[in-house]
């Protein structure tokens, strides 16, 4: 994406006596949106990895729905082992994270479709969740982690009177 040009104050954009200044107001706007935008990013997320080991390298397919009691993430993980994934679940995020290790076969490799190396799934929940109440499981190539609500998330029923 190209940026605007900042330009000087006083340049042609300014006008007249009065110096109304249409493209300061448009930079200045465009400027507290650009604040805006990097406070709303995820501080926690760092953005570079700290060494190549730790870069991921891909995000796997992932389902996120709810149902009134839970919210229910189903990860696309074929081929890898329970060892190989790490499942982190705190008040508002669920973090599924691993390594897809690359089989060894013999012969040269002509042509490779499939994935290796580190993964990483993270979603953001918008009620808190029991936290300590997550179970998780894998079967046939899907993990499946479901993530129970706190209770005052849940829907409740309300009787009429009178």
């Amino acid at each position: 994406m190209n940026l605007p040009m900042r330009h000087r104050p006083g340049g042609p954009w300014e006008h007249g006596p009065g110096r109304l200044r249409p493209m300061a107001e448009v930079q200045e706007l465009f400027d507290r949106m650009s604040q805006l935008l990097e406070s709303a990013a995820f501080p926690a997320f760092p953005a570079f990895p700290a060494s190549p080991a730790e870069a991921v390298a891909f995000t796997p397919p992932a389902d996120l729905h709810e149902t009134d009691e839970a919210y229910v993430v189903e990860c696309e993980l074929p081929g890898i082992t329970r060892q190989d994934i790490d499942v982190e679940v705190g008040e508002h995020e669920v973090s599924i994270s691993g390594e897809f290790r690359a089989a060894e076969r013999e012969g040269a490799p002509r042509h490779r479709g499939r994935p290796t190396g580190a993964f990483e799934y993270r979603a953001l929940l918008p009620v808190d969740v029991k936290a300590d109440e997550v179970t998780a499981g894998l079967s046939d190539g899907v993990l499946t982690v479901t993530i129970p609500k706190a209770q005052a998330a849940r829907p409740r029923h309300v009787e009429i009177q009178g």
